[in-house]
């Protein structure tokens, strides 16, 4: 019944919908009143490098353009914004306004091939597929679709392509003229009004009709103009400027009011199915019962025949034949080899986990929206470090059970996991360095994460440890034989690997549907929101892990082996391998990443979240077959 309610808590979750915090207010705009927009950085799904908007031939302000003050997560999450020459005012349509004249820089002659870098660039981040982004009213602009699925609607793309990729056929052409449409709402007893909706319909228009036709007072019809082509070379065929433009039209939507204004945007998303997601829930679900059963069938029928058979009085010939997991009574609770290691990974396994429920806790309640941008990634972070006590108690209550009192351990705790990630992180920010990417972390940010990780989380991890260390010491249900006992050959199915082959597949096969989802907001720049169903796969996921883990010990220990420790740890640890598994298949059927840059970056991030996974997982196996081991030896009776 406790599992019953929790799981009820959660689907309560699911249905609950909260995008903005309390007192996060809208702002009414007044008639003529201007109205801000700004830009993001471009990014494509076909490098996952985001790129400064400004970093090609578009038109800026004069001077210095700095971005806004950023959080962590916006910065890890390449979003840099900036103030743009884009001037509106509210409910004064603009039929086009000509914004300016970019030209190559004659200095910018790249002398071996007697080609504009400027123009390469622009060129090359178009074939590259990047979309701009601009932002109005805390708004991302998108791109709006007629999608004809099992319903009618519109379908929401946010940004904008910068232009028609070239290929053998046609030349490449870039989007120099965007159509935008603010959508406005008027609430009843207000005077001003709100912004509900920003779309754009992009085109690409020949410079002279821009120059001639793009004037106050002369109608501008951008569908019925010739293409402005981007062309490399030298300088005397090469494109020799571009012009760039916009229209701005009001409209007025009495229907969506600003509370749901996101609502287009979340419900273009592939998240936004909730049939799938009911139906990967049921699924998981009709495993954790099956995998329920089983082990309230073998545990509960055979352990209560075992414990009847090993403490009944009359019974004194047959509990003499000691077989099964009876035999091993006395080597048990042998400590393991890397003890020390192995509480470190619990520890931190331990640290994750807290981390993880906060984080869900937090976004179920709304507190971590999109709207927020990098909210979601900042708060893992600061939490990461402040769940560093959580890590540094359980991994010295761990070590102390072991004998293995050491601040050696401690410090492992908290290094282990932030020390390997940052040593990837550090190889990727080199690249992205290199590269002048919007999301590669300046000097200043990285040592605020390293401030982060030395001065918060592992003076916590010390502290948790300090009171680890003083509460008794856990003492073992049953004595260790001073003589380690023979381990009988074991059956060919009974193997190591194979078992925690098995053990890792189980787990995952309850989640990988939720996966698709995931990497979808992760590497094709879609909005993942639903946290409410995310938190009951995470749910099921727990119990898997804890159930298979239980299960395989269980088993082990009937063939009279009991080299358990680091086994459960790996039975459940080992559904992280499968992660980095559907993650290489996820790679080679949806994305279309060709550069080795973005290979690079895919597979570095992918192999630190599914070294994370290996660890919160193994930590769930492990504790949950500690307390199931000590169980049913603390309720045999040993002469």
């Amino acid at each position: 019944f406790r599992h019953m309610r929790t799981l009820l808590f959660f689907v309560c979750l699911v249905c609950t919908h909260a995008f903005y915090l309390p007192g996060v207010a809208p702002k009414e705009y007044l008639d003529g009143e201007n109205v801000t927009v700004k830009v993001n950085s471009m990014k494509s799904v076909d490098t996952a490098v985001p790129y400064d908007y400004y970093s090609i031939m578009v038109c800026r302000p004069d001077g210095k353009v700095s971005a806004e003050a950023e959080n962590m997560g916006e910065i890890l999450w390449g979003d840099s914004i900036k103030p743009s020459l884009y001037a509106m005012r509210m409910q004064v349509n603009i039929p086009c306004q000509k914004l300016c004249t970019t030209r190559p820089k004659l200095k910018n002659i790249d002398k071996k091939t007697n080609t504009s870098k400027s123009l390469r660039k622009l060129k090359k981040r178009i074939d590259d597929e990047y979309r701009g982004h601009f932002i109005l009213d805390n708004l991302p602009v998108s791109e709006v679709y007629v999608w004809d699925g099992n319903t009618n609607g519109l379908f929401y793309r946010r940004g904008y392509p910068l232009g028609t990729p070239g290929n053998k056929t046609h030349t490449t052409t870039v989007n120099n003229h965007l159509a935008l449409t603010v959508k406005i709402h008027k609430p009843v007893g207000l005077v001003g009004w709100r912004i509900v909706g920003f779309e754009v319909t992009p085109y690409s228009v020949e410079n002279s009709k821009i120059d001639s036709e793009c004037a106050p007072g002369k109608e501008f019809d951008a569908e019925t103009y010739a293409a402005q082509t981007v062309i490399t070379g030298p300088p005397d065929k090469a494109t020799k400027y571009i012009s760039w433009s916009y229209s701005v039209t009001w409209v007025e939507d009495k229907e969506v009011a600003w509370v749901s204004r996101w609502d287009h945007y979340l419900k273009s998303s592939d998240a936004a199915d909730s049939n799938i997601h009911w139906f990967a829930i049921i699924s998981s679900l009709m495993d954790v019962l099956f995998l329920s059963g089983v082990v309230a069938m073998i545990l509960m029928r055979a352990l209560h025949h075992d414990f009847n058979r090993y403490n009944n009085p009359e019974n004194e010939d047959e509990a003499q034949e000691e077989i099964g997991w009876k035999v091993v009574h006395a080597d048990v609770f042998r400590e393991p080899k890397h003890c020390g290691l192995l509480a470190a990974y619990v520890g931190t396994g331990s640290q994750l986990l807290g981390m993880g429920l906060v984080t869900l806790l937090f976004a179920c309640l709304g507190f971590l929206s999109p709207a927020r941008r990098g909210g979601l990634m900042t708060a893992m972070l600061v939490l990461f470090a402040i769940m560093g006590i959580v890590g540094g108690f359980v991994s010295a209550v761990l070590a102390k059970m072991f004998h293995e009192q050491s601040w050696m351990t401690i410090f492992m705790t908290g290094t282990l996991l932030p020390g390997k990630v940052f040593g990837v992180f550090f190889c990727l920010n080199l690249m992205l360095w290199y590269k002048e990417a919007s999301n590669a972390v300046p000097f200043l940010m990285l040592c605020g994460l390293i401030g982060l990780w030395f001065f918060v989380s592992v003076p916590l991890v010390f502290l948790g440890a300090s009171a680890g260390y003083k509460i008794d010491t856990i003492s073992a249900p049953q004595s260790v034989s001073p003589i380690p006992r023979f381990i009988p050959d074991q059956r060919w199915y009974m193997h190591p690997l194979l078992m925690v082959l098995a053990g890792g597949a189980v787990p995952f096969a309850a989640v990988f549907i939720e996966l698709y989802f995931i990497f979808s907001s992760l590497w094709l720049n879609k909005i993942y929101y639903v946290f409410g169903f995310f938190a009951i796969v995470f749910f099921i996921l727990l119990v898997t892990c804890a159930e298979i883990s239980i299960v395989l010990t269980y088993f082990q220990l009937t063939y009279e082996d009991a080299r358990w420790w680091w086994r459960s740890f790996l039975y459940s640890g080992c559904s992280g391998l499968y992660f980095f598994l559907y993650s290489i298949q996820y790679f080679c059927s949806t994305l279309n990443m060709t550069s080795l840059s973005s290979m690079f970056l895919y597979f570095g991030y992918m192999g630190v979240l599914s070294y994370g996974l290996f660890i919160l997982t193994g930590t769930i196996g492990f504790i949950s077959t500690l307390l199931f081991v000590r169980y049913i030896y603390a309720t045999l009776k040993v002469d």
